[in-house]
């Protein structure tokens, strides 16, 4: 079942019927991601390279709440993989493009290769299963959701995150472009803009005093994010209730972006 435009009942944020694929769904804000998506009634496709660690996260979501979670092993950089992987996977509704990593290094240490391949690793994979998630819609007449996961630093700058910044700023950049190119067809594009999470989103917020008082300084709600935070803005992205929105980048940072 597609995404639907609305209409004139109630807001309607639930996704019954639909299949999202979460791709980079295992570490960081992706299982989360992927149980906000299962909870508010879609079924999930959790997405990633390694295939042990993408079954052991479905089984765990599946047992959590019974949760309709599928598991696809599959290298995002590997574009035939990919695209086979969601030809495969049939009926996709939803896209979400959680890929990426980091790689804390200034300017004059990153070499122009390590540059291409994060941008390769988060900006073009994100595109290739965007093409390949859009024609598998246009082949069915019918139109869906896909939003990506950039970054608040995509939108600001600190040293050792060049790469970073250039890959997340091309990420919403192509997330207009997108919206652009599949608006016609019904299908809405946008991204989600994380601010300050702890690195491992599992674990408590480290107890940084210098950080605390950083956040409570540069944010305007002066505290860590919670993975739950992120998960409500793509179920709401995916849902009827936001079919008027494309081309957007919502900055989930508690103030980061607007505070100085």
């Amino acid at each position: 079942m597609a995404a639907g435009t609305g209409g004139t009942g109630p807001v309607d944020f639930r996704l019954d019927g639909r299949t999202a694929l979460v791709a980079g769904s295992v570490h960081g804000l992706g299982p989360h991601i992927a149980r906000g998506l299962a909870g508010a009634g879609a079924r999930v496709v959790l997405g990633g390279r390694n295939r042990d660690a993408l079954a052991a996260a479905a089984a765990r979501l599946r047992e959590e709440k019974g949760y309709e979670v599928l598991a696809a092993a599959f290298d995002a950089t590997d574009r035939e993989a990919a695209q086979e992987a969601v030809r495969g996977l049939g009926y996709i509704d939803v896209l979400v493009n959680n890929m990426g990593h980091c790689d804390p290094r200034v300017a004059r240490e990153m070499t122009p290769h390590e540059l291409s391949a994060m941008l390769d690793v988060q900006l073009a994979s994100a595109y290739a299963l965007s093409q390949a998630v859009a024609r598998g819609l246009a082949a069915r007449g019918a139109h869906g959701r896909i939003i990506n996961v950039s970054s608040a630093v995509g939108r600001l700058a600190r040293t050792g995150d060049a790469a970073y910044a250039a890959a997340k700023a091309g990420l919403d950049g192509l997330t207009k472009a997108l919206a652009a190119d599949l608006g016609p067809s019904g299908t809405t594009v946008n991204s989600v803009a994380p601010g300050t999470f702890a690195a491992d989103v599992d674990a408590e917020p480290p107890a940084d005093p210098e950080c605390e008082r950083w956040l409570r300084t540069r944010t305007a709600l002066g505290r860590w994010g919670r993975p739950e935070e992120i998960a409500g803005v793509i179920v709401f992205l995916a849902s009827d209730a936001a079919s008027f929105i494309t081309g957007q980048t919502i900055a989930v940072d508690g103030g980061m972006t607007t505070t100085f």
